[in-house]
């Protein structure tokens, strides 16, 4: 219950401080090598808290079925802020927000 409370808190406070307008729509597709490099991450580093079957360990699930229904800026935020009180890291200075709309994307079964 406190999770869920205090992640309500901190989508409010990125909706007030406009993190979301922030998030630029796609510029142009990443190229195949950039893509292979995020899939290895996801694989990788996100797979280390969210299970290498993405089924959730240290973080919640990252499953398809999950996250279709998640807003899509909302998933891009978490990634480049992360989410403060809990494990989850901001990601900004490693990945931009085509990397982190495409990893969106890649969970979401939108792209190999």
């Amino acid at each position: 219950m406190k999770a869920l409370l205090a992640l309500k808190a901190l989508l409010a406070l990125m909706v007030c401080l406009g993190v979301f307008s922030t998030v630029p729509a796609r510029a142009d597709p990443l190229s195949p090598a950039r893509a292979v490099e995020l899939r290895n991450m996801v694989d990788q580093d996100c797979g280390s808290c969210h299970g290498l079957t993405r089924k959730g360990g240290l973080g919640p699930p990252l499953l398809r079925d999950i996250l279709r229904e998640k807003d899509d800026d909302i998933l891009i935020a978490t990634i480049l802020h992360g989410r403060p009180g809990t494990p989850m890291p901001a990601w900004l200075g490693l990945l931009n927000a085509d990397d982190a709309r495409w990893i969106v994307d890649h969970l979401k079964g939108k792209n190999p």
